[in-house]
């Protein structure tokens, strides 16, 4: 029985485009693959490890012909719309008080700074889950299986009593090595608001 959903953020609920974001860095960038460099301080940054002055100091000394502005709006490209009716589903689903909601996203400082600036009611949102944990608060990340022992041990879970709910491959597979039940949810043809049309034999 299926009593926790556990989502990812990132198109599950706020719209993301990926490859159009890399397009446009790697334009604005003018280069042609983000070096093992470039992609290991990426992922320190989403982890907390490093500050945002120290995130944006390493791009500015790497891309010198750029400001600090066009590297923040490089870095917040992917981010897009928000669904108001997403809004109206969580909320639904709060209000139904059937099942323990988490958040657990792979989020930076810079990009939940852009959505709390840009997504008139994302306090709504927050105050609808009963734990909100992004990677760079908690300095862990999927898909490594820490983060996820992590929320079954802060919630006191059981891996196969939770659903959860996320747009990439790798963080569901490490999901299913540890017992919880998946959506590996397609955003291109998909959307969060049918979960229980379209996994109704999970419930």
């Amino acid at each position: 029985m299926i009593k926790t959903l556990i989502f990812d953020f990132g198109n599950v609920f706020i719209n993301l485009d990926i490859e159009g974001a890399a397009k446009y860095a790697f334009e604005t960038l003018e280069i042609d693959t983000f070096s093992e460099e470039i992609s290991a301080f990426n992922s320190l940054y989403e982890q907390g490890l490093i500050s945002t002055e120290e995130f944006i100091e390493f791009y500015a000394e790497n891309f010198p012909n750029l400001s600090d502005d066009e590297l923040v709006y490089t870095w917040n490209y992917m981010l897009k719309h928000f669904p108001k009716e997403r809004l109206e589903f969580i909320k639904a689903l709060k209000a139904s008080a059937k099942y323990k909601l988490i958040l657990l996203s792979n989020t930076n400082e810079l990009h939940i700074n852009w959505i709390k600036e840009s997504v008139s009611f994302f306090e709504d949102f927050k105050n609808c889950f009963d734990a909100f944990y992004l990677s760079h608060e908690i300095n862990l990340r999927k898909p490594n299986a820490d983060i996820f022992e992590f929320v079954l041990k802060e919630n006191k879970l059981k891996a196969e009593e939770c659903l959860f709910i996320d747009d990439n491959k790798d963080n569901i597979e490490t999901a299913n090595a540890l017992n919880f039940k998946t959506w590996h949810i397609n955003p291109e043809t998909e959307d969060v608001c049918s979960l229980f049309e379209t996994k109704s034999t999970l419930f």
